[in-house]
């Protein structure tokens, strides 16, 4: 299940801080500016949201991390979630299988940052493409998302992580785009 939300100033940031866990109200407080702690925030009452509407939790969920950073809920390990946020909205995907999600706005690219992640064919496939910012954005998610399902981060070889070891599911909106993969 995907849960959504573009509605980042569209609550009481501090009433929802009172109302979240303190773990994770602390990293929310990490973000200099309050646009990065209102993501923070939103993501995490999607993750409320799902756990209440599908499991009937009504705790606040407290994470524990894997050895690259992948988060899992302390006594519930059956479920699975993943969080992602961007200036355009956050995201929370959860399941009972292994998940990954990432959301990114649309916006400029450098060839640099292309020639590193990506392999020659996708290369190709975006210097192709009637919107290459876009069509870069949709691999850029695909790829985060399988990295955050794996659990592997961003040490893995960005080249050759679309495999078809992979289910991936994309939505297109006019500012962002997102990804979620499973296996």
């Amino acid at each position: 299940m995907i849960y959504l939300s573009e509605d980042i100033y569209g609550f009481d940031l501090t009433k929802a801080l009172a109302e979240i866990s303190e773990q994770r109200r602390e990293q929310a407080l990490k973000f200099k500016h309050e646009e990065g702690q209102r993501l923070c925030v939103l993501a995490y009452q999607l993750l409320k949201q799902g756990l209440r509407e599908a499991y009937g939790i009504e705790e606040n969920p407290v994470f524990e991390y894997g050895p690259h950073g992948k988060p899992t809920i302390v006594g519930h390990p059956d479920i699975h979630f993943n969080l992602s946020h961007c200036r355009e909205a956050a995201v929370c995907a959860l399941s009972s299988q292994p998940v990954g999600i990432d959301v990114e706005r649309i916006r400029r690219y450098d060839r640099h940052l292309i020639e590193y992640t990506m392999n020659d064919a996708e290369i190709r496939d975006i210097e192709a493409a009637p919107d290459p910012a876009r069509h870069f954005i949709r691999l850029w998610t695909m790829k985060e998302a399988v990295l955050k399902l794996t659990g592997e981060g961003i040490a893995r070889d960005l080249k050759t992580v679309l495999t078809a070891d992979y289910r991936i599911e994309t939505v297109e909106r006019p500012s962002f785009i997102y990804s979620q993969a499973t296996l």
